[in-house]
């Protein structure tokens, strides 16, 4: 078997369909995984999104799984966040089929443990690749059966019970699903509330032809905010293609920074359990960390990227963690990521009190940022260290290596520089006390990676 190294992530599986990706390599893996997890879990539940491959990879991954004598349980139709729910929920190891934002071309497998345990290299997915690389053996009992679930009502239910929103003043709310699996999540979760859903691209289309399902990149966020002026909205929602992570935008169409929602959120289970850990990732904002300390919380900062959370969560007994690119964790969710829960908990906070979300948010904005800017370069450590070298001999520059560079200036502006794990790229986070610095800083630092 060739090497599997280009397409197995760091966090999952992920490739172009028909060229990386196809029927016989998904049942492979879905036979390695059933050998991984068969100590532990009798059983696999499986979903899928919207792309026209994902049905077919779901089935191969099963017939996969059932060939080693484990069980399946198919729930059809289900964003990201909807599995983890069926696997938490039901005590199972699962698998999601979906490439998140990327193009209709690709697809790829999203996999956890029971109880929506994380799945990456450190964690199985390295175990995994080495097993198809070498030939999966084969098993000499009974197959596993198939049986098919639908979990969307359950998955509803959970969510309103964790985030009640009936009480709240009526809000009118646009949602841009990005022809995503939001559109197959929202219309359950909010039905029967006090909220006027205005849908955006609800039907599901894996051909994203409206506008790619990433409401990271700013581009993608222009028809939810004018259409948020247009009808005069309170609020506005974006998910990206498997609705994992959602992104806010206020009453004026302006972005919600996620870290201003991951200090919302964080003060909303601080209320409800004093003194607990609240996980931030390095990149989100220094406000924070000082919010959540403010409020009695104990922040506890750790590296970019879900393995790492959840396993800061797991270790601390954090109650909540939040990252700048809109993925938040909840432990009440089995310290899974849920863009859907997050945006119940901004819609109860802004429907509790009558002022507007850019009031209510503006408490947990302090800086000014950058935003992640990607640089091309030929040598990542070089560049990195051409970067460290000329700040850290500066009176009163502080550096750290936790992930990337972070680089502490003594006037309170920062920036952290990393490498990208899978393109040649440098990822650069600047912030500062005013926008005037962080341009300056910004220009600065992006003269010595380009130069």
């Amino acid at each position: 078997m060739s090497d599997l190294s280009a397409i197995v992530k760091a966090y999952d599986i992920r490739g172009v369909v028909g060229e990386q990706l196809n029927a016989d390599l998904v049942r492979d893996f879905g036979a390695a995984f059933a050998l991984l997890i068969k100590p532990e879990s009798p059983a696999v539940v499986i979903g899928h999104d919207m792309r026209e491959s994902s049905p077919g990879l779901a089935k191969a991954f099963a017939d996969g799984v059932t060939s080693q004598g484990l069980d399946v349980v198919l729930i059809g139709l289900a964003s990201t966040d909807e599995l983890y729910f069926a696997s938490g929920s039901l005590n199972l190891a699962g698998a999601q089929f979906t490439a998140s934002h990327n193009p209709a071309k690709y697809n790829g497998i999203k996999m956890c443990r029971a109880g929506a345990a994380p799945v990456g290299q450190d964690s199985g997915l390295a175990e995994i690749r080495d097993t198809v690389e070498q030939g999966v053996p084969a098993f000499e009992g009974q197959p596993g059966i198939v049986t098919e679930r639908d979990v969307l009502a359950d998955y509803a239910a959970y969510l309103r019970k964790l985030v009640d929103l009936s009480g709240i003043r009526p809000l009118k709310v646009v949602v841009d699903a990005g022809n995503g699996m939001g559109g197959h999540t929202v219309p359950t979760v909010f039905e029967g509330l006090p909220i006027d859903v205005v849908p955006m691209y609800f039907e599901l289309d894996g051909s994203f032809p409206n506008h790619e399902a990433n409401p990271l990149d700013p581009k993608n966020l222009v028809d939810l905010q004018a259409k948020v002026r247009e009808v005069g909205a309170d609020a506005g929602l974006a998910f990206d293609g498997d609705a994992d992570r959602c992104f806010v935008v206020d009453e004026n169409g302006d972005p919600v920074s996620p870290s201003a929602i991951t200090a919302l959120v964080a003060t909303r289970e601080l209320a409800k359990e004093p003194g607990a850990t609240i996980i931030h990732n390095l990149i989100t904002s220094h406000a924070v960390p000082e919010i959540v300390t403010e409020h009695g919380g104990k922040p506890v900062r750790t590296r970019v990227g879900h393995s790492f959370i959840k396993g800061e969560m797991a270790r601390t007994g954090a109650i909540f963690g939040g990252e700048h690119s809109a993925h938040y964790y909840f432990r009440d969710f089995w310290r899974a990521d849920t863009g859907m829960l997050a945006a119940m908990h901004v819609l109860a906070a802004l429907g509790e009190q009558d002022r507007p979300l850019s009031e209510l948010t503006s408490e947990y904005k302090r800086y000014e940022a950058s935003g992640e800017i990607n640089s091309t370069v030929d040598d990542q450590a070089a560049r990195q260290q051409a970067v460290k070298d000329a700040f850290a001999s500066r009176s009163g520059v502080t550096t750290d290596e936790v992930d990337g560079l972070t680089v502490q200036l003594p006037d309170g502006s920062w920036f952290n520089l990393r490498p990208s794990n899978t393109e040649p790229l440098l990822r650069l986070n600047v912030e500062a006390p005013t926008q005037e610095a962080v341009r300056a800083l910004t220009d600065e630092v992006l003269a010595i990676v380009r130069g």
